[in-house]
């Protein structure tokens, strides 16, 4: 189990640090910019995580393993973007099969520190979201979960998996495997078909009424 997360754990790393590095690639940032965004892109989520559990040194500064997968996505990315670019919207793809492999390997292993069951879902969902967070936090952009897409709703999904599937005492590779195939592919279906959590609305103190978010206005010409 402890090989498994930390494979785990590499993995995660290694395509959250693809899509940190993707996007600095796309922003023009320089060598050692790219190399930054994608270690801290791969690496904030598992460090919170550590630190809230308990788990100190964090393994992403105690093991020269994460900085070394955090490097080598980011070369990858700088010097050969074409390849990465070949896939879809590579951003969110990596984003989101970094979100998976942290949401199961996260609560496996607050699981593990004696966290119980709720709380250790709960803090997988915090600690799989905050690479994204720093991308676009680095990048000036208002990160992903704050903004209408199934991101958190997706980790916390995973997370569950695992903790429903530890509290019945199931195998836990199987689960794992389960909660990171289950949080993918919510995060990829919203994506593809658009699926949005209700946007807040402001009130209009003119007319009494309720003004729409910016993306949802109607001036007019937008396409019928």
């Amino acid at each position: 189990m402890t090989t498994l997360l930390l494979v785990l754990d590499l993995l995660g790393t290694f395509v959250f640090a693809l899509s940190g590095a993707t996007a600095g690639v796309k922003r023009r940032l320089d060598v050692f910019g790219v190399l930054v965004l994608s270690f801290v892109v791969g690496s904030v989520g598992g460090i919170t995580r550590d630190l809230l559990i308990g788990a100190v040194p964090p393994g992403a500064i105690s093991d020269w393993r994460y900085l070394a997968v955090s490097v080598v996505a980011g070369m990858i990315t700088f010097w050969r973007p074409a390849a990465i670019d070949r896939l879809s919207n590579p951003v969110l793809v990596f984003d989101g099969a970094g979100l998976a492999l942290f949401a199961v390997s996260g609560a496996q292993k607050a699981l593990a520190y004696g966290l119980n069951p709720v709380m250790a879902a709960l803090l997988r969902m915090l600690t799989g979201i905050g690479g994204g967070m720093a991308r676009d936090i680095l990048l000036a952009e208002i990160p992903t979960v704050l903004r209408t897409d199934l991101y958190a709703i997706a980790a916390l999904a995973g997370a569950a998996v695992v903790v429903i599937g530890n509290v019945l005492d199931l195998p836990s590779a199987a689960v794992m495997i389960a909660g990171a195939l289950l949080c993918f592919a919510l995060r990829l279906m919203a994506i593809h078909w658009r699926w949005r959590l209700p946007i807040a609305r402001q009130p209009d103190r003119s007319a009494g009424g309720i003004i729409a978010p910016d993306d949802q206005k109607d001036d007019g010409t937008r396409p019928r």
